[in-house]
């Protein structure tokens, strides 16, 4: 049998279908979804089927961590993307909770064994105006096509350890 970017060898030398956990922030919701668009385009491109994403929301960045170790530890899902948008809203707590969210998230990652990606961006200033809202939202379709190629690259690849 030739193996698939999305099938996965199993204990007994058979495959699976991998399964994808996208989970994305609520706050800036319509930035944030580019992200998940960017990255569905790109994933079915390299030949996941579209159904093999399953979408989780939470309310913002900081609740992200605690989905993705939920969703590791059911063992359905072979990869995990986090998406949110942390802003400078004029007092000093974006910085804390960027670096909270992807240091968390790599401690699921290195705990479970499940790869996560990060879609979790924090801009350095970023003001409500038509310019800023284009920007980020390209920025952020580029950013979820980005994560799809690396998805892609990291289940192969460890595909290729488990089997070695």
């Amino acid at each position: 049998m030739t193996q698939v970017a999305y099938e996965l060898p199993t204990a007994n030398g058979a495959y699976r279908a991998a399964r994808i956990a996208f989970i994305h922030s609520l706050w800036h919701a319509e930035i944030v979804r580019e992200a998940h668009a960017g990255f569905m385009e790109e994933i079915e491109a390299l030949g996941f089927p579209p159904g093999a994403v399953d979408v989780f929301e939470t309310p913002g960045a900081f609740e992200i961590p605690l989905h993705a170790q939920t969703l590791a530890r059911t063992g359905k899902y072979a990869g995990i993307v986090a998406a949110g948008f942390v802003v400078d809203g004029g007092i000093y707590r974006h910085e804390f909770v960027a670096e909270t969210v992807i240091r968390a998230l790599m401690q699921v990652q290195l705990a479970t064994e499940t790869p996560i990606f990060s879609v979790v961006l924090t801009p350095h200033h970023f003001h409500e105006h038509d310019v800023h809202q284009r920007f980020f939202h390209s920025h952020f379709r580029t950013k979820g096509q980005e994560a799809a190629r690396a998805c892609a690259g990291t289940l192969e690849s460890l595909a290729r350890l488990a089997a070695a």
